[in-house]
C-alpha cells in the first residue's frame, strides 16, 4: 500500500571525510554540523515532520560508525520520527537505493541533511505545486536575484538561461514509477553537478551553443531532457530563496547563522 502522503528521503552521507567543515564543527558528518546550536539534519527532520504531505521520514546516512557516535542522531531515529537507511557510495546513488526500496508507485520527496533553513511551509507549498503538476520529476528552483535581494553577498551555483538566472533548491519531487529513470541518470552525471556546461551538454551540441549563447530557456532544457530520458521533468519556481541556501563551506556556516540571527 502506498501513502498518500509523500515519504521523505535525506541524503546525510558525506562526500568526503577529509571535508574542512567536518574538522572546523569537530563533527563525524557533515549533518551534524551544528547551526545556532542544533545539528543541521535535526533542523531538517522537524521541518519534514511538520510539513502536512510528508509522512514516513528516511535518513540515508550518514555512515554506521557515525551513527553510533552521536547522541543527537540516535535520538533522531531511535526516539524521533525517522528511520536510518545505510548510505550507497555516493548521493546520486543513495537516492536511488531509497526510491529502490519504496511501495512502488509511493510518492518521494528528495532533500539534503545541509539544508537548516527549510521549514514546513516551503514544504508543503512545493509538493502540493509539485503533485499538481503532472509531472514525474519536479525540481525545486529560485532565481539568483531573489536569492542576492534577500541574502545580499550569498554564493551560489548559477544556471543561467536566457530567461533568467537560476538556482536549485535541493528538494526534488518523485511522483511516478517512471521518476526512478531520473535518479539513475542522475548517477551518470553527479560529479559534475557544479558544472552546469556539462549538464546542458546532455541534451546535444545546439542546446550546449544556445546555453552558451545564453539562448536557452530553463524549460526548453527541461523539455529535452524529459524527452530523453522519457519522463517528464519539470522545474518548479519556487517563492522562498531561503530555500536555495545550504551549507557546504565553513564560510556557509557562518552566513546561514547570520541569517538565523537576523530573524531573532
Amino acid at each position: 500500500m502506498t501513502d498518500s502522503r509523500f515519504t521523505a528521503i535525506v541524503l546525510a552521507a558525506d562526500r568526503h571525510r577529509d571535508d574542512p567543515l567536518l574538522t572546523h564543527a569537530g563533527v563525524c558528518a557533515k549533518a551534524l554540523v551544528e547551526i545556532a546550536g542544533r545539528p543541521m539534519v535535526g533542523r531538517v527532520v522537524e521541518a519534514l515532520a511538520n510539513s502536512t504531505r510528508v509522512g514516513d521520514i528516511l535518513l540515508s546516512g550518514p555512515e554506521h560508525d557515525c551513527l553510533q557516535q552521536s547522541p543527537a542522531l540516535r535520538s533522531l531515529v531511535e526516539d524521533g520520527p525517522a528511520s536510518w537507511l545505510p548510505p550507497a557510495g555516493s548521493p546520486a546513488g543513495s537516492a536511488y537505493q531509497a526510491l529502490s526500496q519504496l511501495p512502488e508507485g509511493q510518492a518521494a520527496l528528495i532533500t539534503t541533511a545541509d539544508h537548516p533553513l527549510l521549514r514546513p511551509d516551503i514544504i508543503d507549498d512545493f509538493l502540493e505545486r509539485a503533485r499538481a503538476s503532472g509531472a514525474d520529476v519536479v525540481a525545486g528552483v529560485t532565481t539568483i536575484r531573489a536569492i542576492h535581494e534577500r541574502f545580499p553577498g550569498a554564493r551560489k551555483t548559477v544556471m543561467r538561461f536566457s530567461d533568467e538566472g537560476y538556482c536549485g533548491c535541493n528538494l526534488f519531487a518523485f511522483l511516478t514509477p517512471r521518476s526512478h529513470r531520473v535518479a539513475n541518470a542522475w548517477r551518470t552525471v553527479e560529479k559534475q553537478r557544479k558544472n552546469p556546461l556539462y549538464i546542458v551538454r546532455q541534451l546535444g551540441l545546439g542546446s550546449v551553443l544556445r546555453y552558451a549563447l545564453g539562448m536557452l530557456r530553463m524549460d526548453t532544457a527541461a523539455a529535452r531532457l524529459s524527452k530523453q530520458l522519457g519522463v517528464e521533468i519539470r522545474p518548479l519556481l519556487l517563492p522562498f530563496p531561503e530555500a536555495a541556501i545550504d551549507v557546504d563551506t565553513v564560510d556557509d556556516q557562518a552566513f546561514v547563522e547570520s541569517i538565523l540571527a537576523g530573524d531573532r
